[in-house]
C-alpha cells in the first residue's frame, strides 16, 4: 500500500460526540446565546478534528509550499519566473509578507521546495528549507502534460511526509505557495473539477493587464484542451494541468486530517489543492478551515465546490500562507471562546427568561 493510500485510508469524520459535548458548553457560556456566531462554530469544529473540548492550537505551522511551472514560458505572469527562487530566499530571510504574519500569529513558517527551477541544495543542507523537489519545475501544461503520473502522486506523498514530520511539533497547520504563473494551472483545476466555464473563473494572478487576462484565458483552454484530464481521476488532474507545489499542498491537506489535526487553507491556489485533496479524499473537507476569500474571482466557486465559508474577506491576493497567518489568530480566539468563558452555573449568572 502506498503512502497516498495508507493516508487516505486512516482519515475518519470528525468526532461527533466531541462535537455535541462543546456545542452543549457553548449553549451555557454567559452570553445570550450563540452570541459569538461563527467563532462558536468554529470552536465546535475544533472539537470534533481534535477530539477533544479543549482542543490544542497552540503550536502553529505554516507551510509554504515552492513549485515552478512551465506554463510561465506563455507570458500569463506579470514577474518572470526567477521570482519564485528570489522570494524562497526572502523567505528564509525572515522579510516576506508571510514572515510578518506568521510572527503577529505566532506561527512557525517553513517552507518546502517541491519543484523550484533552480538549485536549493544549499538552503536545504543548512536546514533553513525541506528538499522535497519532485523535478525543476513542470513542463508547460499548454503543450501537454504538466508531469508524469507518478510525479504527481509523488508530490503529494511529499506533503504528506511534510506534515507528519512536523506533527510532534504542530498543533495547527497553515499552508502557503510561492510559484510564479501558479494561478493558470489553480485556474485549470477548478475548471476541471467543477466544470465551470474558464472566463468565469479566470483572475489577474499577479495583477496582469487585459490583454494578458484574455490570453491567460486561452492558455487555460488549451491546457484542457490538449490534455483532456479526467475529472473523475485527481490524480490525472494534477498530472495534466496542476503543479508540485499544489500537490503538495494537496497531501498537507491530507497529511493533517489522517493526524486529526486542523489544517488553515490559505488562497486561490492553497485551495485548488484542498479541492484535489477532497477529491481523493471527501472526509478531508471535515479538518479544513478556509482562511479567507481572496480577490482571485475562482476563489468563492472553489469555497462553493467544498462547502466552505471562508473566516475573512480582505481583498488578499499574496499566497504564500499569509491569509492561513491571519485566520489563526481566530482559531485561538475560537479556542478560548469554548476554554476560557464561563458557564452560567459556573459563574452563578442567572440565564434569560
Amino acid at each position: 500500500m502506498s503512502l497516498l493510500e495508507k493516508t487516505i485510508s486512516s482519515i475518519r469524520p470528525q468526532d461527533a460526540d466531541a462535537r455535541v459535548k462543546a456545542k452543549a458548553r457553548l449553549d451555557q457560556l454567559i452570553m445570550p446565546h450563540w452570541a459569538l456566531g461563527r467563532l462558536m462554530d468554529l470552536a465546535t469544529d475544533l472539537a470534533g478534528i481534535t477530539g477533544s473540548i479543549k482542543p490544542a492550537v497552540a503550536r502553529k505551522t505554516i507551510v509554504t509550499m515552492a513549485g515552478d511551472h512551465g506554463v510561465a514560458a506563455e507570458g500569463v505572469s506579470a514577474y518572470p519566473q526567477e521570482v519564485t527562487p528570489q522570494m524562497v530566499g526572502g523567505f528564509v530571510a525572515g522579510m516576506a509578507g508571510i514572515n510578518a504574519l506568521g510572527r503577529l500569529a505566532g506561527a512557525k513558517v517553513v517552507v518546502a521546495d517541491l519543484g523550484v527551477a533552480a538549485d536549493l541544495s544549499e538552503l536545504a543542507k543548512s536546514g533553513k528549507i525541506i528538499d522535497k523537489k519532485v523535478a525543476l519545475g513542470t513542463a508547460n501544461m499548454a503543450k501537454g502534460p504538466a508531469m508524469t503520473r507518478a510525479q504527481a502522486q509523488r508530490s503529494i506523498e511529499a506533503g504528506i511526509e511534510v506534515a507528519n514530520e512536523l506533527s510532534a511539533t504542530t498543533d495547527v497547520f497553515g499552508t502557503g505557495d510561492m510559484g510564479i504563473a501558479n494561478t493558470t494551472p489553480s485556474t485549470a483545476i477548478l475548471a476541471v473539477l467543477t466544470g465551470t466555464p474558464v472566463p468565469d473563473i479566470t483572475g489577474r494572478g499577479t495583477g496582469i493587464d487585459d490583454a494578458t487576462l484574455t490570453h491567460k484565458i486561452a492558455v487555460v483552454n488549451r491546457a484542457i484542451q490538449v490534455n483532456q484530464p479526467n475529472a473523475t481521476d485527481p490524480l490525472d488532474v494534477l498530472s495534466k494541468v496542476g503543479g508540485f507545489e499544489i500537490g503538495g499542498i494537496a497531501g498537507l491537506v491530507l497529511g493533517a486530517a489522517s493526524l486529526r489535526k486542523p489544517v488553515v487553507v490559505d488562497g486561490f491556489i492553497s485551495t485548488a489543492g484542498a479541492m484535489l485533496a477532497c477529491a481523493l479524499c471527501p472526509k478531508a473537507a471535515d479538518y479544513i478551515i478556509a482562511a479567507h476569500r481572496s480577490v482571485e474571482q475562482g476563489h468563492r466557486f472553489m469555497h462553493s465546490h467544498l462547502g466552505k465559508q471562508p473566516l475573512l474577506d480582505l481583498n488578499l491576493r499574496l499566497g504564500e500562507g499569509t491569509g492561513a497567518a491571519l485566520a489563526m489568530n481566530l482559531v485561538e480566539a475560537a479556542m478560548r471562546v469554548l476554554t476560557e468563558i464561563a458557564t452560567f452555573e459556573e459563574a452563578h449568572v442567572s440565564k434569560a427568561e
